[in-house]
Parts: structure tokens; sequence; C-alpha cells
């Protein structure tokens, strides 16, 4: 099987300098949904035909296993689809969909190839009950598919029709050919439609199977930005139904979004408005409060993520308890029984089991070992305006708040910051280590007061 994807469409009706397909739904491009869900059908080859914004298009999505075909001028589908025939292998059944049809499932694109077989021809159909703007399906009193009527060319009882062709089929390649080369214009439009195919197929005695798309929202196509957050609500309900089926509990399904890909064990728990992106995997029995967003990230047994948290490209351990209002960075890596607490931002460090960093604190580029404490207001200093250095805590160091570790620094095991050390050279281990100026108190010293303005 060999696949065709129509993506040359320039989407006025987006607003948007960014070419339709790729107009973003669930996090990623429309045309990245219909590329991964052909991929999955192991096709031969696959063609993209594009056209406005075609080398963004390409940059974007560009991949060793696609075929470019330009559509310079927008002339109609049956154009585009003529622009691909050089690709086209010649025999063997050609699939054609479309890339602003993101929803379209492998299960109904296998069932339509399957009714056409080696040889013969498939379309995809739907029943709306409302089918204003779209081609009708006009069939015999054998009920038999003659022909498709467009819905500007259509008359009264054509569009009293609700019948409509999705516009995807599939039929054997060196037909196709023919077809194609057979098509005129000769419509309100003044384009070459894909859809008159069906009529010479049936001048030229072959039969039009059709098939059903399990949802009637997979043919759906996205036109405009209320369309596009249409299909959204819809992605996410089925992400949604999907993973409460597999026995995740979700507090609210209406507000909860997966830009990627979620994976969940056993007995977990989602709050409301919490946005998942890139690939999350969360353990079993794991708790994650409201609001949260977390991407790229992986999130150990029985560990609970508080409200309002921010996790990216970050590893969280068993039985950790993270935020709220706490921030985990790319290259964080928490063991178990982890304690990041509200407003603690940690990045690029390695935190070791039993440790904790509660209140207000900043940890970057550090090396923490396990059952240490660090103070509230406590930060490293990693960065020197050029260059960044590592700090190296070891188990059992307790830092005192408002300390600073000025990186590269090394604070030796069950060591002890005082309150408020700027530390700038090692620290003994088991030792306290302090850097403060004497404490004064200057009796009779009086607070400035503001002076009265003289009128002038």
């Amino acid at each position: 099987m060999h696949v065709v994807v129509l993506a040359a469409g320039q989407g006025k009706r987006m607003r948007s300098v960014l070419p339709k397909v790729l107009q973003p739904l669930a996090g990623k491009p429309l045309l990245a949904h219909v590329l991964a869900t052909v991929r999955g059908l192991g096709a031969q080859s696959l063609c993209v035909v594009y056209g406005h914004g075609g080398e963004a298009v390409r940059a974007a999505l560009d991949a060793p296993d696609l075929a470019w075909a330009l559509q310079a001028e927008q002339l109609g589908t049956g154009h585009a689809v003529q622009q691909a025939v050089p690709h086209l292998p010649e025999t063997g059944p050609v699939l054609v969909v479309y890339g602003d049809v993101p929803l379209i499932s492998a299960d109904t694109l296998k069932r339509l190839v399957e009714a056409a077989g080696p040889q013969g021809f498939s379309l995809l159909t739907a029943e709306f009950a409302d089918p204003g703007g779209y081609g009708r399906i006009v069939r015999d009193a054998q009920d038999r598919v003659l022909r498709i009527v467009e819905h500007k060319d259509a008359s009264e009882a054509e569009r009293a029709i609700r019948e409509i062709n999705t516009g995807i089929l599939c039929c054997p390649a060196e037909r196709l050919r023919g077809w194609l080369a057979r098509l005129t214009n000769q419509n309100s439009q003044g384009e070459y439609y894909l859809t008159d195919v069906i009529g010479l197929a049936v001048e030229d005695g072959v039969t039009v199977q059709t098939a059903q798309p399990s949802h009637d929202w997979e043919t759906l196509g996205v036109n405009d930005k209320l369309q596009l957050a249409a299909l959204e609500r819809i992605y996410q309900q089925e992400q949604a139904r999907a993973l409460m089926s597999a026995g995740v509990t979700l507090i609210d399904p209406a507000r909860f979004d997966v830009r990627g890909e979620l994976v969940c064990g056993r007995d977990v728990e989602i709050d409301v408005g919490c946005v998942f992106e890139g690939r999350v995997e969360l353990a079993d029995g794991v708790r994650i409060g409201a609001h949260c967003v977390i991407r790229n990230a992986r999130i150990a047994q029985g560990a609970t993520i508080h409200p309002f948290c921010h996790i990216e490209d970050a590893q969280v351990g068993a039985e950790s308890l993270i935020g709220p209002y706490a921030r985990l960075r790319p290259g964080t890596v928490l063991a178990e029984d982890v304690h990041i607490g509200n407003f603690v931002e940690v990045k690029n460090s390695v935190i070791a089991a039993h440790s904790k960093a509660n209140h207000l604190a900043y940890v970057g580029d550090a090396d923490i070992g396990s059952r240490v404490n660090v103070g509230a207001g406590a930060i490293t200093c990693n960065y020197d305006g050029a260059n960044k250095f590592r700090t190296i805590i070891e188990d059992d160091v307790f830092i005192g708040s408002d300390s600073q570790l000025v990186a590269p620094v090394r604070v030796g095991k069950g060591a002890t910051l005082g309150a408020g050390t700027t530390l700038t050279k090692d620290a003994p281990a088991g030792q306290l280590t302090l850097s403060r100026t004497r404490q004064q108190s200057l009796p009779g010293w009086q607070r400035p007061v503001k002076q009265k303005k003289t009128e002038s």
C-alpha cells in the first residue's frame, strides 16, 4: 500500500502566518497526527503534497520515509493528487488522506483498505445530521455509488442527502493515473475535483465500495480556530476515556490535557487542570495535584506532586513529596523520599534519599547526599557569568537558612553550615562552619526621621 497526504491548503480562516497543517493539536502539528497514523499502517511509500508555507512544513516534519510533491497552484484536490503521481508506483493500492483531518484512526483506514482489496475502489463516507458544505454521495436504486456532487454544485434534492464524502479513498495506482488524467474543471469553482474520480470509476464499470469511520468526529477537518478547539476537546476526551478505562482516577476529565504520551500505573490519581507534555510516566500510586505542568518526566511509585508544580525533563523518586509551587528543571534526579517544598527550584542536580529542601531554596548543578537538610533561602551560586560549576554536599549535612554556596565547593559529611553563611571554601566534615560579621548593638543610635518640606 502507498499513501498520499494532501497538505497544501493555505488555511486563510486560521488568520495565522503558520500553515494550516502546522497548527497545533495536543501539542503537535495537525499533519504530524496524520503521519503518525498512516505510518502505523505499514505503507511502502508515503508522499506529502505541500503548497502554502511549504518550506516551513518540510522543515518541521521532514523525515527519510517521506517524499514531497509541491502543488505550486491551488487548483483543487484532483490537481493536488496529480502532483504526487511521479512518486507513485506502477501498481498497488493508493490511500489518499488529508493533512488537516488529524483524528482519523488507523482502524478506520484499515477497514477502508480492506474494503478496496488489492484492485478495488473504496470510499470513506459518513452520515451527518447537518451535511452542509460536504459533497454528497449519490446512489442508484440498487444502492450502488454513482458519483459525488459537491455542495456548491448540488441540486436541492442532492443537498437533502445526508451521506457525505470524507474525501478519503483507496484505489489502484494504475487506474488512479488514468482517472486523474481525465479530470476537468467544468464546475462552479473551476477546480479539478478528486471526487470526480468516483464518477469516472463507475463509467469504467468499477464498483465503488464504501466504509464508515468508527466515530464521525474522525472525519472532521480543521479550517479555523473554532474547529481546531473543538477537535482539541474531542482528542482530550478520548485520552481521558482511555486512561479511566485503564484504572486512572481523573477528578474531572473535562479539565485535563495530554500533549504527548502519558503512561500510568495502578491507582494513579490526577486532579484538575493538569497538563502532560512529551512522554510522562506515572508509576503505581502516584498523586498529581491540581494545575501541575509535567513534561518528559518519570514519577516513581507512591510519589505525591502537590498543586501548581512545574516538572520538566526530571525524575522523581518513590514516596517523594514535591511542592506545592515547586519547579524541577531539566537534569533533576531525585531518589526516594526526597522532599522539595514550596517555591524551591532544582536544576541539573542529583539528590539522594531522604534529603529535603522545604522552603524558598535554589539548588542548581549540585550533587546532594542522603539525609541532607537545605534550609529556607539557601542557594547554590553555580554561575560566575561565564561558566557553571558544581556543588558537592555529602551525606547528613545541615545547610542553615539564607546560606550561599559559591561553587565549586564541597561540604563534607555531617557538616553544618550556620544560617547566613557564604561558603567560598570547602566545609570540613563533621564541623560547624560560619561566615558572619560580629553582631553589635549601638546604644544611643537614632533612626533617621523624615524631614518636613518647607513652603517656598
